[in-house]
């Protein structure tokens, strides 16, 4: 049977804290990692009803998109609500975890899964997130101790990308040199001119490795004075993860789109609003779970006919129509979220199989109940 370890692990994987902006708070909440998951349940928000329904079902663990603490309390006393929210889940032997911003951006994330819910197809980033900096390793050694060089190299973190590692290119040459009095040359003799075969090794490093990279082969080299290049590579601005995504869909209405949206989104008291002229024609579509108006700039000159997002604010909404924007379509920013949990849960029980029982929380928990 799977440990909380064990599931916390997959989920870190899929949406590492790491990737989380800075102000975030994600990752394991309460919980003992040693002990048995079997049971997870997937929700929006970490509200004591919703920590409840996780007891009541047998939940081992509770994964949630909201942060319980995303700012700093003095007590988590029963007394307080998100006190009784944790009491709730740990008097229930209910662990909790939280992936919010790390979970926005990935791929098979809460904008991506938006995206895949409202039927857009061919995505990509709106805002991609940077690669990580990356430099090439180049260097020479001998045909007799290219193998070990290599070796050290990947074993210091050199070589890897994507799913592969062990990843150089080689090529042979020869390397010429002659030791001056002082040296102690592992090849040739001191004043004579040494003519050797040797190959020409290259490596991908990550920027963050380099030290140890450089480190590991200057260990490795026969050479008392290796030969070798750091070069820094550039961003090729190609990314598969970021924030937000744009999509298209067969060509249709604002009007037709809206309702479209509408039908695939849980229901909420909020709704769906819409800016801009119905039959406006519809192809290129721009999505943001949440809170999306920080991205209103972007979008303004870009060749998207409609913005999916929450939270939309009426000064910032008029403006950005005033300046002959995209139309705009406000979702209920917990029923836009929602559409992530389906794809973890789905997520986690291929990677387990029949070993971790799942269930996705349906109780909405968006704050606007009614309306009159």
């Amino acid at each position: 049977m799977p440990t909380l370890a064990d599931v916390v692990a997959l989920l870190h994987d899929w949406y590492p804290p790491r990737t989380a902006d800075s102000w975030d708070a994600v990752g394991l909440v309460a919980g003992d990692p040693a002990a048995e998951a079997s049971r997870v349940m997937f929700a929006v928000d970490p509200t004591v009803e919703v920590a409840r329904e996780a007891v009541e079902w047998g939940a081992d663990l509770l994964v949630v998109h909201h942060p319980l603490f995303l700012t700093p309390v003095s007590s988590v006393a029963a007394t307080t609500p998100k006190g009784r929210t944790l009491h709730t889940l740990t008097a229930g032997g209910c662990a909790l975890l939280t992936a919010h911003t790390n979970a926005d951006q990935a791929a098979s994330g809460v904008s991506e899964s938006l995206a895949l819910a409202l039927g857009l197809t061919d995505l990509a980033p709106i805002r991609p997130t940077p690669a990580q900096p990356l430099d090439k390793i180049v260097v020479f050694a001998p045909e007799s101790a290219a193998d070990a060089v290599r070796t050290a190299l990947t074993d210091a973190g050199a070589g890897r990308l994507g799913d592969y590692d062990s990843c150089t290119y080689s090529m042979a040459g020869q390397g010429r040199f002659r030791p001056l009095d002082g040296a102690s040359p592992a090849i040739g003799r001191v004043g004579e001119l040494e003519v050797v075969d040797e190959a020409r090794i290259e490596a991908v490093v990550p920027r963050g490795r380099r030290t140890a990279v450089v480190r590991a082969l200057l260990d490795a080299h026969p050479y008392e004075e290796p030969a070798f290049d750091v070069l820094p590579l550039a961003d090729p601005g190609v990314s598969a993860t970021g924030t937000g995504r744009i999509g298209t869909v067969e060509e249709t209405t604002l009007a037709a789109f809206a309702a479209r949206v509408a039908s695939s989104l849980p229901p909420t008291a909020h709704g769906v609003r819409v800016a801009g002229d119905p039959q406006r024609p519809v192809r290129r579509v721009a999505v943001c779970g949440g809170a999306g108006d920080f991205l209103l700039d972007e979008l303004a000159h870009s060749d998207v006919d409609v913005y999916v997002t929450s939270d939309l604010r009426h000064h910032r909404a008029g403006e950005f129509l005033e300046h002959g924007g995209p139309a705009l379509v406000d979702v209920a920013h917990w029923s836009a979220e929602w559409t992530w949990l389906p794809v973890v849960e789905a997520r986690l029980r291929a990677a387990t199989g029949d070993r971790v029982e799942t269930r996705v929380s349906t109780r909405c928990t968006d704050p606007w109940t009614f309306r009159p």
